[in-house]
């Protein structure tokens, strides 16, 4: 991995860090983070499958560490990264990335975090309890990181970027 590549997975990890501090939405057990789930489109996009959910692993630690996500984070945002990259790697269709961040958090993570928040947390729920705030901060989140990736393609910054990314 390149220093470059390197560097622009921290910012993306600090951009969604920072974010998850000023942009919550409250829903009972979970806090939704858009942020997040802006920044795995953005990442999906730019950098592929791998560095991406690095970016979404690291930053749900930090979250959790820091007492600005529970431990509902990592499902919510890992395979929703996950989902978003693959989904670009073989469409090549940004809003195909979109609508991965939204399958993988808003539906597949909110079943997996079901026996998860049962396992970790101690927490009985019934199995679509997760899914509308998740399926709310995806949509918006995925919807947010399609604009900012669709802005950063027109910049000279991403053009000389792009080459050196992958």
């Amino acid at each position: 991995m390149s220093i470059r590549k390197l560097t622009v997975m921290a910012l993306l990890v600090a951009i969604a860090v920072a974010g998850s501090t000023f942009v919550s939405i409250p829903t009972g057990i979970a806090r939704a983070f858009p942020i997040q789930h802006a920044i795995n489109v953005v990442g999906a996009i730019l950098l592929g499958p791998v560095p991406t959910v690095l970016i979404a692993f690291v930053t749900a630690i930090i979250r959790i560490l820091t007492g600005t996500g529970s431990l509902l984070a990592i499902p919510g945002s890992v395979i929703g990264a996950l989902c978003a990259a693959l989904a670009y790697k073989y469409s090549s269709k940004m809003w195909l990335a979109g609508i991965g961040e939204i399958i993988g958090t808003g539906i597949l993570a909110s079943l997996i975090a079901v026996p998860y928040a049962k396992l970790l947390m101690g927490t009985s729920v019934a199995a679509l309890f997760f899914m509308p705030a998740f399926l709310t901060s995806s949509t918006i989140g995925a919807l947010l990181g399609v604009v900012i990736a669709n802005s950063l393609r027109k910049t000279v910054l991403v053009k000389s970027f792009n080459s050196s990314l992958y």
